[in-house]
Order: C-alpha cells, then sequence, then structure tokens
C-alpha cells in the first residue's frame, strides 16, 4: 500500500489513519488515503564492457543481452510499468531514470544497439553501488552480464536488501570448455593481453575447464548469499526456457 493523499475525516473512518499533523494545522480532522501500488519500477543494470564482444556460436555475448532487455522493457511496458537503464563498463557510461511509454523503451534499445562505451574493463561494484545511490524506490532490477568481474559480492548484498535483484549470467561455451584446435592465439577483450595457449594438450584443455566449473561455483554462491535469484544463459541455447524457469521459481 502507498499513500495517496490527505482528505477530511468522515464518519466510519479509521481513527489510527488520522494524520496528526495535518489535523493540528487545520484544526479538524484529517485521514491519509493509501492505494495498493500496483505499477512496478523495472531497472535495466547491462554490462557493456569489452568481454561482452565475444562469442563463438550464435551470437555475441553483448547481441544477446540486448535481446533480453528488449524483452525485459516490452514486458515492462505491457504491464504499464517504468523502466529505466544503467549502462556500465569499469565507469558509469549512461543513466537513462524510469519512465513509461513505448517511446522511452525503443530509446533504451536504440541506446542498447548503438552506445559505444568509452571503458572496456567491468566494475560491477561502481554500477550496484551507483544504482543504489541513484533509485530510492524499491524496484526489481536485472543485471545482465557475464559476471567476469570479482569483489562485487557486498555491493550486490547491499542491492538485493534494498531491491529485488536478478542476475542474468549470459555466457558463451567456449568459455567453459576450450576446443581443440592446436596453437591458438588469445585476447583478453578487457586488458589487450595476448597469450599463445596449445589447446590441442589435454592437461590445458582440462585444468581450463577446472578454471571455468571454480568459477562458475564461486559465481552461483556469492548469488545465494546474497538472495539474489538468477539465471544463466549461453549464446547459442536461447533464452526462453531459463527466463521461464527463473520467472516459475520466483512464482
Amino acid at each position: 500500500m502507498a499513500f495517496s493523499e490527505v482528505r477530511e475525516y468522515e464518519m466510519g473512518d479509521e481513527i489510527r489513519t488520522i494524520d496528526w499533523n495535518v489535523t493540528a494545522r487545520f484544526n479538524e480532522p484529517f485521514v491519509k488515503v493509501f492505494e495498493e501500488e500496483r505499477q512496478l519500477t523495472v531497472m535495466l543494470i547491462v554490462d557493456i564492457s569489452g568481454s561482452g564482444m565475444f562469442g563463438t556460436r550464435n551470437q555475441l555475448k553483448r547481441e544477446t543481452i540486448t535481446e533480453l532487455c528488449a524483452v525485459l522493457a516490452f514486458s515492462a511496458v505491457s504491464n504499464n510499468d517504468q523502466i529505466g537503464l544503467i549502462l556500465f563498463s569499469d565507469k558509469i557510461e549512461k543513466f537513462i531514470p524510469p519512465k513509461k511509454g513505448k517511446s522511452h523503451i525503443l530509446r533504451i534499445i536504440r541506446e542498447l544497439i548503438n552506445f559505444e562505451p568509452s571503458g572496456v574493463e567491468t566494475d560491477l561494484s561502481l554500477a550496484l553501488k551507483y544504482f543504489t545511490q541513484v533509485v530510492k524506490k524499491k524496484s526489481i532490477a536485472f543485471v545482465l552480464s557475464d559476471f567476469m568481474d570479482n569483489n562485487f559480492s557486498d555491493a550486490l548484498k547491499i542491492a538485493s536488501r534494498k531491491h529485488d535483484v536478478v542476475a542474468l549470467n549470459v555466457m558463451d561455451k567456449a568459455e567453459q570448455e576450450i576446443p581443440n584446435i592446436g596453437i591458438a592465439r588469445f585476447k583478453d577483450l578487457e586488458t589487450g593481453r595476448v597469450k599463445w595457449v596449445n589447446t590441442s594438450s589435454k592437461k590445458v584443455r582440462e585444468k581450463y575447464r577446472t578454471t571455468s566449473e571454480n568459477r562458475m561455483k564461486e559465481l552461483r554462491q556469492t548469488f545465494r548469499r546474497s538472495k539474489t535469484d538468477y539465471a544463466e544463459i549461453l549464446t547459442d541455447e536461447g533464452y526462453i526456457k531459463p527466463l521461464m524457469n527463473l520467472f516459475k521459481k520466483r512464482g
């Protein structure tokens, strides 16, 4: 229930709804009127760092994230909810305050498609802290990222206490298991570091897979500890099923 207005007291009104400050000011009894608050505020907190430009299957991670944002945005507008956007890398790239309407949604989608970030690395902690500072009203916040970052668990816990935070972890299969393609040149899209790797070595591929599994376990534990709902979405498997399962679990 959200506060709507103050009106004069009428016979039958509950005494506990009397606004004593206004009553004292006007020397007549006034009551607070509340109404059920149905309109939600939805925030999209979107990672547009360099690692989003990676993809070995159907599309890049950033393309998948953009599609997900469009689905969530049109879902919000059909429910008459407000929706806002935070784009981040290792800095806050853009903030669009929550608003309703189809033209507002189209603006958000245009930004997602066309925006060129000035930063390349990832700072999830910065994005979450900024979000808790600028969005005062409780909202449903979707964090769309590959979560290639460390030390953001405290910021996530604080954001989850104030808001309903949902993490959508967008991944590519090659980040979980390296293919056997011989000696290959790998480049970190965020730091620019280059490394040659012998992918034909079984030992190298096993170490890569184990490191990836451990990172995923640690990430899942971070979400559970902060009581954050999450879904894992692969670029080549579609997002409908993971989203349906997530909302079913939340329901």
